[in-house]
């Protein structure tokens, strides 16, 4: 007999995604981007991340006619779509037929190093702007809308792997994942994360976001967590998906104070490590969790105490810190278990309290 629950499920599977194929030019692809038919930057989609050597071979394979894998599209409205799967290709295309780069490092066309689009020989030009391609499929309107998601993560966890906070921002999409984009674009954490234009490493992978993320995840389960904190940032996203406008507000703000005293408190040095010499310029993600969740949690009256101190007596609290064994290991090794966790938050409290 049948398995009915299997049968079942694989009915619904069929009837739930609706596809439609086609091929395009790259002149199409082209003139889609531009006329804004095309979004590049859903939020469930990665950042930006090939270099023009990867961008020049993908030219190259369509020089030389060899297939590309697919590109995958989800129709959000008649005549607009979003991209589920080949963004960099179709970025890739879009800034080449627009002379935005040079075609480098070729291997079988080295002859057509350092050129543009617009300079190439124009049999290349009109073969390019003309003959199909790109095959595009294409995830109709009618399908099942919770189903571009599950096609992403399949299609991308078998090529270049996603970061924990991509798979995030693409299985946990709502208001909370929009407030960690809009936070994330706080020129204080920019700063500190080296972050200077959308190339920036920490940009690529999300760690802007994931930042703002780890911020809200332990100033609400610190004390109580119960496994490590990539599971705990996983659960928070979970149960805080869908936030009403009143408390997304009130998150706003909570961020926004925080990072501004740290910034206030240990100007220069928030989230840096003492070294021999001063301090390295570098932001430490264990201590920055210590020092944003403890100034969160002061009243305006504690904050003015502390404030009110020499830079030096507040830097020192950092430095005598440091001289802990404890408090190095929980900032230095096994970060993410839950009583190292703990032990750095907790400590960083105290001696905060030291100065009210």
């Amino acid at each position: 007999m049948e398995n009915k629950i299997a049968t079942d499920k694989f009915q619904k599977a069929q009837e739930s995604l609706v596809t439609q194929q086609s091929d395009f030019s790259l002149k199409t692809i082209e003139q889609m981007v531009l006329g804004k038919a095309i979004d590049l930057a859903p939020h469930y989609q990665r950042r930006d991340r090939w270099t023009n050597d990867k961008q020049s071979a993908l030219i190259e394979s369509f020089i030389l006619n060899v297939p590309v894998p697919p590109v995958y599209l989800s129709e959000e409205e008649y005549g607009n779509y979003s991209v589920i799967d080949g963004k960099q290709r179709i970025t890739s295309i879009s800034n080449f037929l627009g002379d935005k780069f040079k075609l480098t490092d070729l291997k079988r066309f080295p002859e057509l190093n350092g050129l543009t689009f617009s300079q190439l020989p124009q049999t290349i030009i009109n073969a390019l702007s003309i003959r199909p391609y790109v095959r595009v499929v294409t995830l109709l309107r009618q399908s099942d809308p919770n189903l571009k998601y599950e096609v992403f993560l399949r299609l991308n966890t078998g090529g270049e792997d996603l970061t924990p906070q991509e798979i995030r921002n693409v299985a946990y999409s709502g208001s909370l994942n929009d407030l960690l984009f809009e936070l994330s674009g706080n020129s204080i954490l920019r700063l500190k994360l080296k972050i200077t234009d959308e190339k920036s490493n920490a940009f690529k992978k999300m760690s802007d976001i994931e930042h703002v993320l780890r911020f809200f995840t332990l100033r609400s389960k610190w004390s109580t967590m119960g496994g490590f904190l990539a599971d705990e940032m996983d659960r928070f996203m979970l149960e805080n998906r869908k936030l009403d406008a009143t408390t997304i507000s009130e998150f706003r703000n909570i961020f926004n104070t925080a990072i501004e005293r740290c910034n206030a408190i240990w100007p220069s040095t928030a989230f840096c490590k003492p070294i021999e010499n001063g301090w390295r310029e570098q932001l430490i993600s264990p201590l920055y969790d210590a020092q944003m969740v403890s100034v969160s949690f002061l009243t305006d009256i504690q904050y003015q105490s502390i404030i009110s101190k020499s830079v030096n007596q507040r830097k020192r609290i950092i430095e005598d810190l440091y001289r802990e064994p404890d408090f190095n290991k929980a900032v230095s090794q096994a970060t993410n278990n839950r009583s190292n966790v703990r032990l750095r938050i907790q400590r960083l409290i105290d001696s905060l309290q030291t100065l009210v």
